[in-house]
């Protein structure tokens, strides 16, 4: 008796559970209003042109980024005219057009930026040409070639920039149709870690100053990195050639080379490099693949 009392209990518990299991499995299917949500907000893209305002903003992405402009047009060693301050470049172009020692073909302000990224020494402001050529040659190398090779689009930009911050008239052409999306996009994105050493070099600006392992061109205004591999162990005494060689990115004034002055590199590839591109710069100059 007392059995049958037990498992009448139990199957009583049993079916109002699965009672209240199913009375819930309704009101959730059908009690509950269907609540549909909103599409999920796309992102804006550029289907059309540039405004003004982005293209300018594009100019200053590549004046301190892709273009390396800040390498050498900067406070630190002075080693180029200042760029970015007051009224510029664009401020400046008229009266440097009309300088005896200019050798262009500029007659605009536009044309005297554009003159000064693709043949820098046309004009070469006194006391920043390459040593040894009474500033006749310009140390800049040619932005719309070789490792930095800006496009038409992306001189224009900087050539905007340069306008707007001397309050003048932006006077080169917006980009259109296909150049739109495809400039903005290139200013959007964040740079990629270099995959070679040579993409390195060039992402960080290294041949603007120096000639390194594996590019053709490369400046003088640092020492020659192609003969580091043979040079860096005895550089500095109780410090392997790959500790120098990260000392010196790191903190270029721990060590300068006879003959060239401190405050030349910049101080803040150590914020800006990865541990891999570190890496790959390193083996290229200690000659290891």
């Amino acid at each position: 008796m007392e059995g049958n009392k037990g498992s009448s209990e139990l199957g009583r518990i049993l079916g109002f559970g699965l009672l209240i299991i199913l009375a819930f499995a309704g009101y959730a299917k059908f009690g509950i209003p269907l609540v549909i949500p909103e599409p999920p907000p796309h992102e804006e893209k550029i289907t059309g042109a540039m405004t003004k305002d982005q293209f300018i903003a594009m100019g200053e992405k590549i004046f301190n980024g892709k273009g390396t402009c800040t390498l050498c047009h900067s406070k630190v060693g002075g080693r180029a005219p200042i760029l970015d301050e007051g009224t510029g470049v664009a401020g400046r172009a008229m009266e440097r057009i009309k300088d005896p020692l200019y050798k262009g073909k500029a007659k605009t302000v536009e044309e005297y930026i554009r003159e000064s990224e693709e043949d820098p020494s046309a004009y070469v402001v006194a006391g920043y040409g390459k040593p040894g050529t009474n500033d006749t040659v310009s140390p800049m190398p040619a932005t719309n070639k070789g490792a930095i090779g800006l496009s038409e689009v992306e001189i224009n930009s900087l050539i905007a920039f340069f306008e707007h911050m001397a309050g003048q008239d932006v006077t080169v052409p917006l980009p259109t149709g296909e150049a739109a999306p495809a400039a903005a996009s290139a200013e959007a994105a964040p740079p990629k870690p270099a995959a070679t050493a040579v993409e390195a070099f060039n992402k960080y600006g290294c041949v603007t100053c120096h000639v390194v392992p594996g590019v053709a061109e490369g400046g003088d205004m640092g020492p020659n990195l192609t003969k580091l591999a043979k040079e860096a162990d005895s550089r500095k005494k109780g410090m392997t050639g790959q500790a120098y060689i990260i000392e010196s990115i790191s903190t270029p004034n721990a060590y300068v080379v006879k003959g060239f002055e401190p405050d030349i590199m910049p101080s803040d590839f150590a914020q800006k490099i990865t541990m891999s591109e570190m890496n790959l710069i390193v083996n290229a100059l200690l000659g290891k693949k």
